[in-house]
């Protein structure tokens, strides 16, 4: 968290409700929401414009290096309307885009009472568009149609506000026009979100009552916990406790993001602001936790979040045993910044201590791998991604499968994996090859939309499975990058699901094994058997490298002995001296074979286990 900007003077106690306007902006990634809230900081001058940089509200080196928000970030904006000449106060949330940060946003959404739907009027509306502004309709925010980017070139925001129009149910011209690059129309957007956007309701006398919907750890503060009070009122000093844990805290400060944090007196109805307790345990400021008073505490909590579920698990292991305990604590701190991040402890034959570590996608979790890395200074090693699975054995015996390691032996009745509905927007001369990537990943057609002439909507079930790993890169490839793609859990099916070992001399080796589908598992044997015989070094002995699935060999490889020349000395001579050599040679190998056993290094198994895009990073820092 930024240092605490003192040179302001505190804030009033608190702001009149009637006065206050709670929204956040939405959009597909890479809409430009950032950019536009960049010009609403410079606009209400709450950041100086000698301070003032691209992406402010952004905090993370990697946020800016990938162009991405990652993290909502709240600011309070003053703001005097040009409707009514009245002065405003704004809290705005940016949120992120991507599929993989929805939970983010579904949090912001609670803390608000409207949403800026941002379309840009260059690319149309796109599957995260439709995604984000679904969960807006579930929570009732009012929402404001805004075409972003008018200043391109190859803006079309006629077309795209018809589109938008038919989406919302509003007319066209209702679809405001913005460029939060140069700042066109920002202005009648704020004076649009004081006109349309509700004042917040809550019961200033009741006891008070606030809703966690983020957290941070700052090093030398504890944890600082970012609030909206929808009842009563918190103020410095007060006694206040965790509606779930019961824990009585003592607040020892209280304040608003302007957009660095401002200390107040306190904070009212339908505020958006901070407090610290000075609490170092960060499993005690929980997201979607109520706070309340201690002396006069509320009987009702509030209805919080759904817990995210976690679609896509991986091991993190240090490459390093000793940097284990460093892992779990930068874990823990991790968890309290982002929530959907799940972990428990994990043992690996291959690679020793770790965590089994649930995410809510690729990105996900390469965002955690990279921050861990970034901010505790770890060297990680992540295994290859797998999903849920749900396994019933022939005796009725349930299990819940998260690593192909704890897939049962013997026999099974059914295998169920987990089914996501899938939607997909792209131009309509792409259809074709999009239902033959879909075809392949064993997708099942929902339907198909046109939302105008050239750009339609396809609506998939597919095996989450199938998509987790390159599923993304592909659509993009086979649409020129034109695709976008959005997803959510619908339950889960029974699939021909078996597991396939890896079997070193006749030794299963564990980290190597996964779940796949029958039709695939020969292609993963020789995928992997193949690997594994140019990563693991030849011994004194022939290895037979095999792929099976139960006690049937499916793909196989050997490593070939190490030999010796053994008819080296023998310059001439009978043949039979040649023949009776290479016998006792044959001999020995056969006894080594017998007694040996396979080590294979750290190297091979890094190298086996890694994903792709793991190696390529590698060759990029060579």
């Amino acid at each position: 968290m930024p240092a605490i900007n003192l040179a302001k003077a505190p804030q009033p106690a608190s702001t009149n409700p009637a006065q206050i306007r709670n929204f956040c902006i939405i959009a597909h990634i890479d809409h430009g929401k950032s950019t536009l809230a960049d010009r609403m900081l410079g606009i209400t001058e709450v950041v100086e414009s000698r301070n003032m940089r691209a992406q402010y509200l952004d905090r993370m080196d990697i946020e800016r290096e990938r162009g991405i928000t990652i993290k909502s970030q709240a600011v309070r904006l003053p703001w005097r309307s040009g409707i009514d000449g009245q002065e405003y106060i704004l809290n705005m949330i940016d949120t992120p885009g991507h599929v993989d940060f929805t939970y983010e946003v579904s949090r912001s959404l609670a803390a608000c009472e409207g949403a800026v739907l941002l379309v840009d009027c260059a690319q149309g509306i796109e599957a995260q568009t439709l995604a984000n502004l679904y969960l807006a309709m579930e929570n009732n925010l009012t929402i404001i149609p805004v075409l972003n980017k008018i200043d391109l070139p190859a803006a079309q925001p006629d077309k795209f506000a018809a589109e938008l129009a038919k989406l919302i149910g509003c007319e066209p011209e209702d679809c405001l026009r913005v460029s939060g690059k140069t700042g066109d129309g920002v202005v009648e957007l704020l004076d649009q979100i004081v006109k349309q956007i509700p004042a917040p309701v809550g019961d200033p006398d009741a006891p008070a009552r606030a809703l966690i919907f983020d957290s941070v750890y700052d090093t030398y503060r504890g944890v600082v916990t970012y609030v909206r009070v929808i009842d009563g009122h918190l103020s410095t000093k007060d006694q206040i406790q965790m509606f779930s844990t019961g824990v009585r805290h003592e607040m020892l400060e209280v304040g608003v993001i302007s957009p660095e944090p401002v200390v107040s007196k306190g904070l009212g109805v339908g505020e958006v602001g901070y407090v610290i307790t000075g609490v170092k345990d960060v499993r005690q400021s929980r997201v979607g936790d109520t706070i309340t008073t201690y002396h006069n505490p509320t009987k009702v909590a509030l209805a919080g979040y759904k817990d995210p579920k976690p679609m896509v698990f991986s091991g993190l292991f240090p490459l390093d045993g000793a940097e284990y305990p460093m892992l779990r604590e930068a874990l823990d701190k991790l968890q309290l910044n982002d929530a959907a991040l799940v972990y428990e402890p994990e043992t690996s034959a291959a690679l020793g201590f770790g965590f089994r570590c649930g995410f809510l996608g690729l990105l996900h979790m390469e965002i955690v791998r990279e921050r861990l890395e970034r901010e505790a200074g770890l060297s990680l090693i992540s295994t290859a991604p797998s999903v849920v699975y749900r396994v019933v054995q022939d005796d009725g015996k349930e299990m819940t499968v998260t690593n192909p390691s704890e897939f049962p032996e013997g026999k099974i009745a059914s295998v169920f994996e987990p089914i996501v509905r899938a939607t997909v927007l792209a131009p309509s001369e792409f259809i074709g090859a999009i239902m033959e990537l879909c075809q392949e990943r064993r997708g099942t057609l929902l339907g198909m939309d046109y939302l105008s002439e050239d750009r339609v909507e396809i609506r998939y079930t597919l095996p989450l499975a199938e998509i987790v790993f390159d599923f993304f890169d592909q659509l993009k490839s086979k649409t020129r990058g034109y695709a976008s793609l959005d997803y959510e859990p619908i339950g889960e099916a029974e699939g021909n699901l078996v597991k396939v070992d890896i079997l070193l001399q006749s030794e299963g080796v564990d980290a190597f094994s996964a779940i796949v589908h029958r039709d695939k598992a020969y292609a993963y044997g020789v995928m992997m058997t193949t690997k594994l015989r140019e990563l693991i070094p030849r011994q004194q002995f022939e290895v037979p490298i095999q792929a099976a699935i139960g006690s049937r060999i499916i793909a196989r490889e050997s490593i070939r002995a190490i030999r010796k020349d053994v008819l080296a000395k023998c310059y001439g001579g009978d043949i039979s001296r040649k023949r009776k050599l290479l016998e006792k040679q044959k001999e020995g190998k056969k006894r080594m074979k017998m007694v040996g056993r396979v080590e294979v290094p750290q190297e091979a198994f890094i190298a086996a286990l890694t994903t792709d895009a793991d190696v390529d990073k590698a060759k990029a820092k060579k």
